[in-house]
């Protein structure tokens, strides 16, 4: 007999493999270094920073991508958040500027790529939600980030701030992670995962 609540196909679909866990992993890591480049070079974006705060939001997607292209290569519950956490896991360790508080940002981060994916039941993975994932990703980072970082600015920085984050997201972690996997699904590097069909997918 079978639980009537978790049917069979639902339960497998869900489950995950150690072909997920472990591609998944490859994917946080390889992204976490990223991470940390990512951060060096922020250096040079807190220069204009100086004289209006809210625009390092535009800089921010390239701290989501870890979410929104584990959702979409590995496509089970848990995997936006695992890999933007994991990402961030290696960031702190390789020694970011921003300390081990990349970690609560991770958190929040991976979050909001996680709920758009759960949103469409994880039955979805077009540029729209891939669009959505990064833009949910960059209001995570702007919530932690004003909470945590920004708590001296007024209200108007702070929600531009999040406005920035959230249009960054889509654009460099949403569209250019769909990008990437749909590239990688031409090149059968996806045949082991539920994402083998990426490349002729319909866009939207």
């Amino acid at each position: 007999m079978t639980n009537a609540s978790t049917p069979p196909a639902t339960a497998a679909k869900s489950s995950w493999r150690v072909v997920d866990i472990v591609v998944a992993s490859v994917v946080a890591v390889a992204v976490g270094v990223i991470f940390w480049a990512w951060s060096a070079g922020y250096a040079g974006i807190a220069i204009l920073a100086e004289t209006f705060p809210p625009i390092a939001g535009l800089y921010g997607g390239g701290w989501l991508i870890a979410g929104v292209l584990g959702g979409l290569i590995i496509r089970k519950p848990g995997a936006a958040l695992y890999c933007e956490l994991l990402a961030a896991v290696v960031e702190a360790l390789l020694g970011s500027s921003f300390g081990f508080t990349v970690l609560l940002s991770g958190l929040a981060q991976g979050l909001g790529a996680e709920l758009a994916f759960a949103l469409f039941r994880y039955r979805r993975f077009s540029l729209s939600v891939a669009v959505l994932s990064g833009a949910l990703a960059g209001v995570g980072m702007g919530i932690n980030d004003n909470l945590t970082y920004n708590v001296t600015w007024d209200f108007g920085f702070k929600l531009l701030y999040l406005i920035f984050g959230a249009i960054s997201g889509a654009v460099i972690a949403g569209v250019l992670s769909w990008l990437a996997v749909r590239g990688l699904g031409k090149t059968g590097a996806l045949t082991r995962l539920a994402s083998r069909r990426a490349a002729t997918e319909p866009v939207l």
